[in-house]
């Protein structure tokens, strides 16, 4: 009962930042294993995917009421990384994690290097028109983030909005409502392949889910009230921590 109590509390905070920002599972998976020692990590992941997947969902929901994005993109995008997700959980065990975390490490410092120097980086919304050359790489997108999604990933949300922001001049509030979308459906991808090995615990997954739901909203909320400048600073921060732990974990071998 403890631990159930303690990993709601963990889900609600997820839920908040993940909302705001993306990265709750930065908070949620360790949490769940702390609390849950003895569980194969697998499970682990599967019970973090349901509780991420319905705060994602409250999340969406929340910005959509609010933000008006331009679905001619972001529905070809969503969809290619709702498959590519799928697949990138199938393959996840052939692909070493040693050759993907100094990757997407030195991918992040590009990342936060370059919104640094750029001041006025996502702090308007500007959107380009969207033609077939936009779509492609929409498409693009869609296909690379949903695979990393699946296959390994920490910093999908960040990657979704900053790549949203760069080629697509959104900023940071429309990009975080249109990573929220994408970022549902590489979730459901996700929890599909876990829910078929059975890999889910419902009794600690659907308390989780409710109190990521509730973080959610608060978490939307915040960045609604706040702005894109708001979301800004909570990007580089989260960037930061991503920075730190996989640099860690490359130290730790």
């Amino acid at each position: 009962m403890l631990s159930l109590s303690f990993l709601c509390v963990i889900a609600f905070f997820a839920g908040l930042v993940d909302a705001a920002v993306g990265g709750g599972g930065l908070i949620q998976i360790p949490g769940l294993f702390s609390a849950l020692p003895n569980v194969a990590p697998a499970t682990v992941f599967g019970t973090n995917k349901l509780a991420s997947a319905v705060g994602t969902l409250s999340a969406a929901r929340s910005y959509l009421r609010r933000v008006r994005l331009p679905w001619r993109l972001v529905l070809p995008t969503t969809v290619a990384a709702f498959v590519f997700s799928f697949v990138g959980a199938q393959v996840v065990s052939l692909i070493p994690k040693g050759v993907i975390r100094p990757t997407v490490l030195v991918l992040l410092v590009i990342m936060a290097a370059y919104t640094l120097w750029k001041k006025d980086f996502g702090k308007l919304h500007k959107p380009v028109e969207i033609g077939r050359r936009e779509m492609a790489i929409g498409l693009a997108i869609g296909c690379a983030i949903g695979f990393y999604d699946g296959l390994f990933g920490p910093g999908t949300g960040s990657f979704l909005m900053f790549l949203f922001i760069r080629f697509f001049a959104f900023d940071f509030l429309h990009a975080s409502a249109a990573a929220k979308v994408v970022n549902l459906t590489t979730n459901v991808a996700a929890l599909l392949s876990f829910a078929i090995g059975g890999h889910v615990l419902l009794a600690y997954a659907l308390p989780m889910a409710a109190a990521n739901m509730a973080g959610a909203m608060v978490g939307t909320r915040l960045a609604m009230k706040k702005g894109a400048g708001f979301v800004r600073v909570l990007f580089l921060l989260l960037t930061s921590v991503l920075i730190c732990k996989l640099g860690w974990d490359l130290l730790q071998g």
